[in-house]
């Protein structure tokens, strides 16, 4: 027959689980997320060479991917 004590216990150990559980779906990689941050950063400091970056890359994917 259980008792209060290893009841207590068993209710640690599972609430325990859950908090561990919680903390691994907050530290998932997320490497979209990740880029999609770093890129803003890079841009707010670095604005010209982000801007040529993108000219440069519209350049390519327009002479690319020409409609005629």
């Amino acid at each position: 027959m259980p008792t209060a004590t290893s009841r207590t216990k068993s209710q640690t150990k599972s609430s325990a689980a859950s908090q561990r559980s919680g903390t691994q779906h907050t530290s998932e990689l997320q490497p979209t997320v990740d880029l999609v941050e770093y890129a803003k950063t890079y841009a707010r400091e670095k604005p010209e060479v982000a801007a040529l970056w993108c000219l440069g890359i519209g350049f390519v994917l327009g002479w690319k991917l020409k409609p005629w």
